[in-house]
């Protein structure tokens, strides 16, 4: 066994945090490995202007990363497993998978608030996301949801200079920044339904890596890998992109899965949302039944506004 190691990682705060907790676990199980660590500045992370909702190309956080594993500058990579665009970068593969965590969003405000209810008329929430943005319009049309950039320590600086009433993020950062006290609220995954694989860590290796790979794939959690599928695969059949206002969460019951999946419009008036549970064995022929009926539901009118 390779005795020393090379991941790849953005240099964020949080890239940084998820990526010690994969190289903990990683020598939990093999105590004699060395890993280090490349820091890659993305494209994601040089561009701070551009609002992330208007992005027609995928991989805006990721692709640097993946190109220092195709040249060999590194021997793995961690990502939050939502960034990853649906269609594999030819070479690489996902290893592993590993134990989710907080999948929900949660709203963190200047004033006390237990709920959406309880924000003040018209308040102004900080999102660098459409399907943040339409779900919040789709629950109280008056509040303003508006274009935030930054990493999680960033954003929450803006909310406490009081630029924001609110802002929502994934839980997920927050939780493993060690921010959870200032969390107002998180939302309910099924009513609020965050984006496909969020909360998630996926581990990227070189395809043909044999070695490399079958040492991260240790790591890998079936339930996470099953659940993360799905809901990637309903992205996937959509052919929509991780920027459009489609979200997906599913969940594990016994031997079934159920799956709960969304596309909306920008105003979160032609908000269209279903349901579908089956057998857990077949969960990638149940998101894709789930996104047909999303599509023919209105989901493909959708769509095609966006892309006009």
């Amino acid at each position: 066994m390779r005795k020393l190691l090379t991941v790849a990682t953005r240099g964020g705060r949080l890239a940084i945090a998820q990526t010690e907790i994969v190289i903990s676990a990683l020598k939990k199980i093999h105590p004699d490995i060395r890993i280090e660590t490349k820091k890659i500045t993305t494209s994601g992370d040089r561009d701070r202007r551009t609002v992330l909702w208007n992005l027609r190309d995928t991989g805006f956080f990721t692709s640097q990363v993946e190109d220092a594993l195709l040249t060999s500058d590194a021997d793995f990579a961690v990502h939050s497993f939502k960034d990853l665009p649906t269609r594999p970068r030819e070479g690489l593969t996902i290893a592993a998978v590993c134990e989710r965590q907080f999948a929900e969003d949660c709203l963190i405000a200047t004033d006390s608030a237990d709920s959406i209810e309880q924000l003040r008329q018209s308040a102004k929430i900080g999102t660098s996301s459409l399907r943040r943005a339409a779900q919040l319009k789709h629950l109280r049309e008056d509040l303003e949801p508006t274009s935030i950039r930054g990493n999680v320590l960033t954003r929450v600086r803006r909310l406490e200079e009081g630029k924001f009433d609110a802002i929502i993020l994934a839980r997920a950062g927050i939780e493993r920044l060690g921010l959870a006290k200032k969390i107002s609220f998180c939302f309910d995954p099924e009513q609020f339904i965050p984006a496909p694989a969020q909360g998630a860590l996926a581990v990227q290796t070189r395809s043909d890596d044999t070695t490399t790979t079958n040492l991260v794939a240790a790591l890998n959690d079936k339930k996470a890998s099953m659940i993360t599928f799905a809901e990637r695969q309903v992205l996937t059949t959509m052919q929509c992109g991780c920027h459009a206002p489609v979200g997906a969460f599913a969940r594990i019951d016994g031997d079934d899965m159920e799956i709960t999946a969304f596309i909306s419009d920008l105003q979160g008036q032609n908000f269209i949302r279903r349901r579908i549970k089956g057998p857990a064995a077949q969960a990638g022929k149940l998101a894709k039944k789930l996104a047909s009926q999303l599509l023919h539901a209105g989901g493909t009118e959708i769509l095609d506004d966006l892309q006009r």
